[in-house]
């Protein structure tokens, strides 16, 4: 992975995959956590060529954009301010770092920043956590409306307006969980957006197989799980969104260790990968975590793995 590799082929689908991400796991604007992070980078971070001032000044003139008086304005551009600049900072003191270690540093730092603030002006919270549960009941009920309209009336299969109200439920118990990882692919997209203007400085993204983090971070699930145990009210909800978030991120690094035992897939086999791998989810998600657990302390790639260039 070095920073003077070209951008393309497979740089491109990982792109494109981050977009995915972004888009489905973030409960505030995902252009807004993509756009600044990205200005912030061109901003600060010398030298500033024509075409990535000009984006910058585009994706400004976007987030000023929309009615501040309407919901989570405030909120979500304030929190991709937070995630910005710790992504910034983190990005100036360690230019050679790895993407992965800085974004979580930066979404963790996000977080911690959040709950100083929130820890002072409580009410704040209740606020951003109703608007945020407004928002998720609207999108639904656009979209079952919606299909009633086009669909007719009896489109809907029996009880599935419940099951979709109580997973609105659900996203909005884990919805700071979500947030985290639409901020970590929002990141990846800026940092990737910011490396293709830049003509690849820095370190690039890496390849899924080689997808790990801190061993340490271990601990992070082990007491989001003893918190949701043995606890109620606002610490079960930490450590609710505690195992959602780092499960997440070790089903991903199970992934990783698939790809690497494998040697990778085709394309089209990578696709059939990903669709079996959705159809099935309620079994190869848990068993992709159970994996990623199992690299932290077992190394699972380390006789196997090989470096391959940054694409």
């Amino acid at each position: 992975m070095e920073g003077t590799a070209q951008i393309g082929g497979r740089g491109w689908l990982r792109a494109a995959g981050l977009v995915v991400a972004t888009g489905s796991l973030a409960v505030v604007n995902p252009l807004v956590l993509v756009a600044i992070p990205f200005v912030l980078l061109v901003v600060f971070t010398p030298p500033r060529g024509h075409l990535s001032v000009i984006l910058a000044a585009l994706a400004s003139v976007f987030v000023a954009a929309g009615d501040p008086e309407s919901g989570l304005w405030y909120a979500e551009r304030g929190w991709a301010l937070l995630l910005g600049g710790g992504f910034l900072a983190l990005s100036l003191r360690w230019p050679e770092g790895e993407f992965l270690a800085k974004g979580l540093g930066a979404v963790f730092g996000a977080f911690v920043a959040s709950g100083l603030l929130f820890g002072v002006r409580p009410g704040d919270w209740a606020v951003v956590d109703w608007a945020v549960r407004a928002r998720l009941e609207e999108a639904i009920s656009s979209f079952l409306q919606a299909v009633r309209v086009n669909l007719g009336p009896d489109a809907l299969p029996v009880g599935f307006e419940s099951r979709a109200l109580e997973t609105m439920a659900a996203q909005s118990l884990i919805f700071p969980a979500l947030l985290g990882l639409g901020s970590l692919s929002a990141l990846g997209l800026a940092w990737w957006l910011f490396r293709a203007v830049r003509r690849n400085q820095g370190v690039g993204l890496g390849p899924l197989r080689e997808f790990r983090f801190n061993d340490q971070l271990i601990w992070l699930m082990i007491l989001g799980v003893l918190a949701s145990l043995v606890s109620s009210g606002a610490l079960e909800r930490i450590g609710i969104n505690a195992v959602v978030f780092m499960g997440a991120l070790y089903a991903l690094r199970g992934v990783g260790v698939l790809l690497t035992i494998t040697e990778g897939f085709p394309l089209l086999g990578g696709a059939l990968l990903v669709v079996g791998f959705l159809i099935a989810w309620p079994f190869t998600i848990p068993g992709a975590v159970i994996i990623g657990l199992g690299d932290t302390w077992f190394d699972l790639r380390k006789s196997r793995a090989s470096p391959r260039p940054e694409a």
